[in-house]
């Protein structure tokens, strides 16, 4: 007698089979010559934005608590993969060893950061936990684009005025440069890093939510209050949620450091944030699979109709209102789903009927 799979663990398979099916799809495009520049120039954004965009799901979903500070631990982890990137690139030469170790790296110091932030912050909900994670982002965006970090013979230098104030040597190496940020970094992410990258966070993910751990955030997140009458520990459960985001959020920005010749704070700003929720909200709230396709669509689109760029943002807006109707409307999607039960009822008979002829 054959075992059935759970329907969780039939969705995370279903996932898994979609985004690897797309990866080989994507890889014979590219090695047949019919990939565009641009769309091999958006294969490592589509592996960054699905990486926070199913990160942050675990905390808007999950959770059920809205946090606009994804963009903030994506620079927190950008800033130190690069960091590391920059200073052992002459002494780790091999891109395989160091930019796992430098990927590791941005995510523990953005989960760092997460668990600090997240001790004071997880007591606020709602409208309020978003302000304070929105403000954030945008305090860490702006310190670290008035930071001066350079090194010489004697030791590191910093500042947060200007470069002529860190007194450096004249062979001196400037690290970070204030708003001109990190130059230099190695660009070791690939699409296929980026593809294993995914698949981890999504393998992460589906276990985490189908653990003991991710049905106490669950329940947490359906009545807190029941959830604490029997004994749960809402804080512990809140900060493991906010840490494993966080983490994930920096890895996404190791990933998109390692990505780009120059590496600036500016480039993480509070519209990245929301940017990254409207591929949440947008692939349905609480939907892992959803998330990673919304982050495609949306991250490719506008490069697409940019070729019509009076019209590129009426259409662009026109597909966010008819995306948003389609996974927030039940009549909608249930009208799908009993066509799609039909469908394989029918595919079932005629293999019943098959058997039987045979």
């Amino acid at each position: 007698m054959k075992r059935k799979l759970r329907p969780t663990t039939r969705k995370s398979f279903v996932t898994y089979a979609i985004v690897t099916a797309a990866f080989i799809f994507v890889e014979i495009l590219v090695s047949s010559g019919s990939a565009s520049n641009m769309f091999k120039g958006l294969l490592v954004p589509f592996c960054v934005y699905s990486i926070a965009a199913v990160s942050l799901n675990l905390t808007v979903g999950i959770l059920g608590e809205l946090s606009l500070g994804q963009a903030g631990f994506m620079c927190i982890g950008a800033y130190s993969s690069a960091i590391f990137s920059c200073a052992v690139k002459d002494t780790i030469t091999s891109p395989w060893v160091r930019f796992p170790i430098a990927m590791l790296l941005g995510g523990l110091v953005a989960a760092v950061f997460g668990i600090l932030i997240g001790i004071p912050v997880l007591r606020l909900r709602g409208d309020y936990l978003a302000i304070v994670t929105l403000a954030f982002g945008e305090i860490i965006k702006n310190v670290l684009a008035a930071l001066f970090i350079g090194s010489d013979s004697k030791g590191l230098h910093f500042s947060l005025t200007s470069q002529g104030d860190l007194g450096l040597e004249p062979d001196g190496k400037m690290i970070i440069n204030g708003a001109l940020g990190i130059s230099g970094t190695p660009k070791d992410s690939t699409f296929e890093i980026g593809f294993v990258v995914l698949m981890l966070t999504l393998i992460v993910l589906y276990n985490f939510i189908n653990s003991r751990t991710g049905r106490a955030v669950m329940s947490i997140r359906d009545n807190r209050i029941a959830a604490e009458s029997i004994g749960l520990n809402i804080t512990k459960y809140k900060l493991i949620t906010f840490g494993l985001t966080a983490f994930l959020g920096g890895v996404a920005g190791s990933l998109f450091s390692h990505n780009l010749a120059v590496l600036q704070a500016s480039k993480f700003d509070y519209n990245l944030s929301i940017l990254i929720l409207v591929f949440v909200v947008l692939g349905g709230i609480g939907s892992i699979r959803g998330s990673v396709i919304a982050a495609v669509v949306l991250t490719y689109l506008p490069e697409v109709l940019r070729s019509i760029n009076n019209y590129r943002m009426l259409i662009y807006s026109i597909v966010l209102i008819v995306m948003m109707i389609f996974t927030s409307n039940a009549t909608i999607r249930g009208f799908f789903a009993a066509n799609l039960a039909k469908l394989k009822g029918i595919v079932s008979k005629d293999k019943t009927a098959v058997k039987e002829g045979n």
